[in-house]
């Protein structure tokens, strides 16, 4: 079992706007004949870390994901916990965007930028 972690993200408004109002997170399984699991975990960080999104999906071999959460608070941190055959050969990367749909670049992580455990 392989889990990545974005670690907390700071998010504060700035002239009453935060950066991020959402976040994408892209899963890729790289692996031709065999599939894998995928467990988000998302919380919203306000002096406790609270869940807000929890989705737990199977990701077939060579398949692609996309997921779109919201993201519009002062921290947030997302964990990905992986599972099954093809464990070693899936990919998160995380992408905030502001309500435009634009890329945040400081809220971009891929995968070999995530904490691991």
């Amino acid at each position: 079992m392989g889990i990545l972690s974005t670690g907390p993200i700071e998010n504060n408004s700035i002239e009453g706007i935060r950066p991020t109002q959402r976040i994408t997170i892209k899963i890729i399984n790289r692996d031709p004949t065999n599939s894998s699991d995928v467990l988000i975990q998302g919380y919203f960080l306000n002096g406790f870390r609270t869940l807000y999104v929890l989705e737990l999906f199977t990701l077939g071999p060579n398949e692609i994901i996309t997921k779109d959460y919201f993201a519009n608070f002062d921290a947030f941190e997302f964990v990905f916990t992986t599972s099954g055959p093809a464990e070693k050969n899936t990919e998160v990367s995380v992408w905030g965007k502001n309500d435009s749909g634009e890329l945040i670049i400081s809220h971009r992580l891929v995968s070999e930028e995530q904490l691991g455990r």
